[in-house]
């Protein structure tokens, strides 16, 4: 069996990871739901990934099917309950808070290879699968998540997001 490979996000990092990677709709759900179903449906994305419970929650009740949703049912730290998600395949990872972990590297990878909708079910904490969305999605796809408190941010995948996203992934502290 091979190593375990974990990265870990320095402090240094948390502030960039502070600012949003992307466009943010600010305002409560309510407020940003209609935009949000507009841009994705004029948007002629090659895939939407929802990252989050409440984005992948209000995706789903939107009627928006994305091709990968992540979430761990938590927000803001707490438990909520159970989303209903329509994927049809869901993978279970381990991704312990601050970090992104090979398994959760490879599942994401796996699911955006996948023909049909699939779920990536988190132990511990999505937000940093954000990352990975960015880094495996085709060009020109929609990366969908939450901001906490603000609203939801809007990330389209470039080359440019994807050289960003590079470039953390490998300033990240590696632990085997």
């Amino acid at each position: 069996m091979g190593s375990i490979i974990i990265r870990v996000l320095p402090e240094s990092l948390r502030v960039e990871l502070k600012k949003p990677l992307g466009e943010i709709l600010r305002g409560k759900e309510s407020e940003v739901n209609p935009i949000l179903k507009n841009v994705i449906e004029s948007g002629n994305f090659t895939m939407v990934i929802a990252v989050g419970d409440e984005v992948s929650s209000s995706l789903a009740s939107l009627g928006i099917k994305a091709k990968l949703y992540i979430y761990d049912e938590k927000t803001k730290r707490k438990f909520v309950k159970q989303i209903n998600i329509p994927a049809k395949q869901t993978f279970w990872v381990k991704n312990p808070a601050g970090t992104l972990t090979d398994e959760s590297l490879e599942a994401v990878r796996k699911a955006l290879d996948s023909e049909f909708p699939v779920a990536i079910k988190v132990e511990g904490e999505e937000d940093l699968l954000t990352l990975a969305a960015i880094l495996y999605a085709p060009l020109n796809s929609l990366v969908v998540y939450g901001q906490p408190d603000e609203g939801v941010v809007l990330v389209r995948v470039t080359d440019e997001r994807k050289k960003f996203v590079e470039d953390i992934i490998r300033r990240m502290d590696v632990v085997v």
